[in-house]
């Protein structure tokens, strides 16, 4: 199978090859020509797998220039016991008769990140060697939070890498700061940028984009890769818990073989729903795609009326990872429903660039809005879906994974549909324990460890290892720059 730039549909590379430098030169994004069909027999046989075996079998689809044993390697690396705390890996928790969540947190950072960055620094090693790289790969990131941390555990000390994260300098909560400064490894670097996570976000493209600079790395035997969703291997992974949460329910007997499920995700950059989306296109029994956004609701207007307008105030909320008004994998979206209309989406992404907007036209706006819905949720009614869940149900949820609560029990008020439905946990609740103890009733006291104790007690649950294993540990990172300095950082990162 071979991958497409988005802008230039004649750029086409092999999996490996879209995987290990992230973005295209002509800096749009690699999509698949084709999607795998995932027929009932499929769905019956991943019934029976467990969670690693499912990701080998989905995976392997998509890679075919890697051999069945060696996926089967990377997932019980990625996924195994050392890794997870929970054996189903992405369990489903049943909150009322007809409505699960869908707990991504159970990895080594606490948040879904893990579940594609466990993998991917695998497949990029993998992909070096396949393609006969001399030069090593520096991988850079800009985090709105969680994939900072993730991507820098998932290639700590990995051969033949160095990582770069860059995270707006107060755009993250204070745990996810300590995660990302007090990161090991030889290869690690971390730097938080005065802005916001667009600022971050952008100068991390335009760093893709800089020929110079690429010839300065080219030189010194390195080239530049991406951890961010906008690289293919960071999506793919993400298509694998959707299927295997259909199969959860079909296996417990909730639903029938071909009954449609709601999947509500909390959104930023459209990596996570993308993946949803993708895996209905491969068949998947998908009824509405439901994109919840908090204040920072670009995406909802957009699915609403077809024009994406970044041109309004940026709001730093309590559920910083959706801080995003730039959607980088909605141009992927684009793409396919445009059916592959490279020149209309190179259009709109100039347009962006250009005037911070663009609208779709209105067959691609039919398109859209017959697959998705999309709704946004602001602080306050934030903190009520938390606090609901938990007096309701006993379920404690951190503040990203109440935008999707949230936005779920609208779209049902507006719609009627009762349809079964899942919303995604994108975040342990331990992440973020000033608002979850704010919206629970309880004021936040003494430093972040001693906040978690407080949260432990009042929600009723033991707090993550990975995170209370964060006392004591020393900032190894306090570097802050401009974006515009960023290049100068990334020079001399890589010395």
């Amino acid at each position: 199978m071979q991958y497409l730039s988005t802008r230039d549909k004649t750029l086409r590379l092999r999996a490996a090859g879209a995987m290990a430098i992230g973005l295209s030169r002509d800096g749009g994004l690699f999509a698949p020509e084709a999607f795998p069909d995932l027929g009932t027999l499929d769905l019956k046989v991943l019934g029976a797998m467990s969670y690693q075996q499912r990701a080998s079998f989905i995976m392997g689809k998509y890679l075919e220039a890697f051999g069945t044993e060696e996926l089967e390697r990377f997932a019980q690396r990625a996924y195994g016991p050392d890794r997870f705390d929970h054996p189903d890996v992405a369990p489903l928790h049943r909150v009322d008769s007809n409505t699960w969540c869908l707990e991504l947190w159970h990895g080594p950072t606490c948040a879904f990140k893990d579940l594609a960055l466990q993998m991917l620094p695998q497949l990029i090693s993998e992909s070096l060697n396949k393609l006969g790289e001399e030069r090593d790969a520096c991988i850079l990131v800009a985090t709105s939070g969680d994939t900072g941390k993730a991507a820098l555990e998932g290639f700590a000390d990995v051969p033949r890498t160095k990582i770069l994260v860059f995270y707006p300098e107060h755009g993250v909560s204070e745990m996810q700061r300590l995660q990302m400064v007090t990161q090991s490894g030889d290869n690690v670097g971390v730097c938080a940028v005065r802005g916001n996570f667009d600022d971050a976000q952008g100068g991390v493209k335009a760093l893709f984009s800089d020929e110079a600079l690429r010839e300065v790395l080219r030189e010194k035997g390195w080239f530049l890769s991406s951890a961010n969703s906008i690289n293919w291997g960071r999506i793919l992974p993400q298509i694998v818990y959707y299927i295997s949460a259909y199969c959860d329910l079909l296996g417990a007997g909730e639903i029938k073989l071909g009954q449609k499920v709601n999947f509500c995700v909390p959104t930023g950059n459209f990596g996570n729903i993308l993946s949803c989306y993708y895996a209905k296109r491969m068949g998947l029994p998908v009824g509405k795609l439901i994109c919840a956004s908090n204040r920072n609701d670009v995406l909802t207007d957009f699915i609403r009326t077809g024009v994406y307008d970044r041109n309004r105030p940026f709001h730093n909320t309590i559920s910083p990872s959706m801080d995003i008004l730039v959607s980088s994998n909605l141009e992927r979206l684009l793409f396919d429903l445009s059916e592959w209309d490279d020149q209309l989406v190179k259009k709109y992404m100039a347009d962006l660039a250009a005037a911070g907007r663009y609208e779709v036209n209105a067959a691609l706006r039919e398109r859209i809005q017959s697959l998705f819905y999309a709704g946004s949720c602001g602080e306050r009614e934030t903190g009520t879906a938390i606090r609901s869940l938990h007096r309701d149900y006993g379920y404690l949820v951190d503040t990203h994974t109440a935008v999707a609560a949230k936005v779920l029990t609208g779209y049902r008020a507006e719609t009627g549909d009762t349809a079964p439905s899942i919303f995604v946990s994108t975040a342990s609740p331990f992440k973020f324990c000033d608002s979850v103890l704010d919206a629970i009733g309880v004021e936040p006291a003494g430093d972040s460890f001693q906040r978690i104790e407080q949260l432990e007690k009042a929600g009723g649950v033991s707090a993550p290892r990975p995170l209370t294993a964060l006392r004591g540990r020393p900032e190894r990172f306090r570097q802050a720059a401009d974006r515009t300095d960023m290049e100068r950082v990334v020079r001399d990162f890589l010395g």
